[in-house]
């Protein structure tokens, strides 16, 4: 790498971020504490990140005239979502530096070449992905191994949060499913016995340089992640360090810069098994702002501006809830939920999300518990949940 490709962006540099969203707003405080300023690309200007930017450049995400002004503004771009076009990453990096890349979030846009990622990566990270199979016809339906049904279907391109997903036990079921997506490319996944889902944040410098958070223990509901704790107290020392030894083996076989998540499933037998990856900061690392020396927000700042990694360790141990609009709902009245009562509750820290409409299953906000023990944690978590009527 030339010394040129090395030099840092120090502030007060303007930064720019692809998406409006939550995430690009929790960019931009980490990145206007750290003494700059940001500008987020969006379409609509009324959105999360744009209360926080210093500039909003309305436009769609391949806007060549947005691009441009975007690149004009900025010396460095990042995104807050992983399906912002791929394309416009890489017009964006013919006039500026980009992290990550758009070579390294196609990969992650696309279920089928992220399995091959994952299946080609496994001599170096010695983790496989869960057997798999493309459909993209009815021949291919027909085709189907029996060992791999039960499964989960999902669609290629496009599903988070549960969604573009349908568990499966037959070929009908998949013949079915497959109609009701549309005939579209999908990857059908066999169902293992699962124990528990943990997720591995990890950054990787411009200089090749990388840093691993502690390993986060995922609870998900409806296909909605609603608790993080970290410590996993399932997660063993062994576990462990093969999640991130893992996460730390592809995230320098992508050539990544910035910040990744990946996810993986312990199963019942203990053996570990990748699922997907996100190439942003990711909601399991929420906990990161409150508990450890530098949140994943300040560690995409430091990727995209080329400074150094900042310092991953956890400070406290913490525990996540997710809050979801279904709890501003009484009914089909609509209120503020009690966040005094839950603010009193020692270790707590609120984040909203600056979005005005609740909807049931949007994601509003998150609280963090952090306390001398994690027992103490999970004890204030269930507190919370009965404050703001969550079945714990």
């Amino acid at each position: 790498m030339s010394d040129t490709q090395q030099t840092p962006f120090l502030p007060p540099a303007w930064l720019g971020v692809m998406g409006g969203g939550q995430l690009g707003r929790m960019f931009a405080h980490a990145a206007q504490a750290m003494g700059y300023r940001v500008a987020v690309l969006e379409p609509t200007r009324d959105c999360p990140a744009g209360h926080a930017a210093n500039r909003v450049v309305e436009a769609a995400y391949q806007d060549a005239q947005g691009l441009d002004e975007l690149a004009a503004q900025c010396v460095a771009v990042t995104t807050e979502f992983e399906n912002v076009p791929a394309a416009s990453l890489s017009r964006l990096a013919q006039q500026v530096f980009v992290a990550p890349g758009a070579s390294c979030v196609s990969v992650a846009q696309d279920r089928i070449l992220e399995k091959r990622f994952f299946v080609e990566c496994a001599p170096h990270s010695g983790v496989m992905p869960a057997p798999h199979k493309a459909i993209s016809s009815h021949d291919d339906i027909n085709a189907i191994p029996d060992e791999l049904l039960p499964g989960i279907l999902k669609t290629v391109r496009m599903g988070y949060d549960g969604k573009g997903q349908v568990r499966v036990k037959t070929r009908d079921d998949v013949r079915a499913a497959f109609d009701a997506m549309g005939g579209v490319t999908c990857l059908l996944e066999k169902m293992l016995p699962l124990a528990y889902e943990v997720s591995v944040l990890t950054a990787r410098g411009a200089d090749g340089q990388s840093v691993v958070y502690p390993i986060a223990e995922n609870v998900h509901r409806d296909g909605i992640l609603f608790t993080t704790t970290v410590p996993g107290p399932n997660v063993s020392a062994a576990c462990a360090k093969k999640a991130q030894d893992a996460a730390t083996a592809m995230i320098a076989q992508l050539g990544y810069v910035g910040v990744l998540c990946i996810e993986f499933f312990v199963l019942q037998d203990g053996s570990l098994v990748v699922n997907e990856m996100a190439p942003r900061p990711h909601n399991s690392g929420h906990y990161t702002i409150d508990a450890c020396v530098t949140s994943q927000f300040a560690q995409q700042v430091r990727a995209m501006a080329r400074l150094p990694l900042g310092d991953c360790r956890q400070h406290s141990p913490a525990v996540m809830l997710n809050i979801l609009g279904d709890i501003w709902y009484d009914g089909d009245a609509v209120r503020e939920p009690a966040w005094d009562k839950v603010l009193a509750l020692p270790g707590a820290c609120l984040h909203l999300y600056g979005k005005e409409e609740p909807r049931r299953g949007r994601k509003m906000g998150h609280v963090t518990f952090v306390a001398p023990t994690l027992g103490e944690a999970q004890d204030q978590l269930r507190a919370a949940c009965a404050i703001l009527g969550i079945a714990p």
